[in-house]
């Protein structure tokens, strides 16, 4: 358990008041909405980030607050869509060349685009041959976590590799229901 914080701890609520994210990181919000381009934007808006621009920064608690209308809006498979998106247009650490290396990175990527105080992390606490398991410990969306994972994964998988799956453990902890973090099961 992190220092200062509750035992438990709803997804959509910052662990620290002061975060921030980086304006690639809130532009995928936009990038994953496709063709509702505007309608992402609106609704960053109404949470108080009014046209997002790469290289600025912004209230992680604001970001959430978007995430929170967009899930109640559109359901868990837009999360899921743009947390796929992440990889594409977030910051990840140079020198990625295994999906076991990209896995490893997400918590890396998600440190270089936050600051301001206590974010979380993303942990590989397993992985055996074409597998692993993830534990997400932050206050984004269950679903969206869960298509950053995919997404990654999917960039870097094999090239002999079928399809990534990746499921949530709904034997550990969720988020969804009040916990701190999410585990998810990757195969490849």
């Amino acid at each position: 358990m992190m220092k200062g914080l509750p035992t438990t701890m709803a997804q959509y609520k910052a662990f620290a008041p002061n975060v921030s994210v980086n304006g690639e990181t809130v532009l995928s919000i936009v990038a994953g909405m496709g063709a509702f381009t505007s309608r992402a934007l609106k609704v960053l808006a109404a949470s108080g980030i009014q046209d997002p621009q790469a290289g600025q920064w912004y209230s992680q608690q604001a970001w959430l607050d978007a995430f929170q209308k967009l899930g109640e809006q559109l359901g868990p498979n837009t999360l899921i869509m743009i947390g796929k998106t992440i990889p594409e247009n977030a910051k990840f650490p140079p020198n990625i060349n295994s999906i076991e290396t990209a896995l490893a990175s997400i918590d890396k990527a998600y440190h270089m685009n936050h600051r301001g105080g206590e974010i979380g992390s993303y942990k590989v606490v397993s992985s055996q041959p074409k597998s692993a398991r993830m534990v997400c410990e932050n206050p984004y969306p269950c679903d969206f976590d869960r298509g950053i994972v995919l997404g990654t994964a999917t960039k870097y998988k094999p090239a002999t590799s079928g399809a990534v799956r990746v499921s949530h453990d709904d034997t550990q902890p969720c988020r969804k229901k009040g916990a701190r973090s999410c585990t998810y099961q990757i195969d490849w």
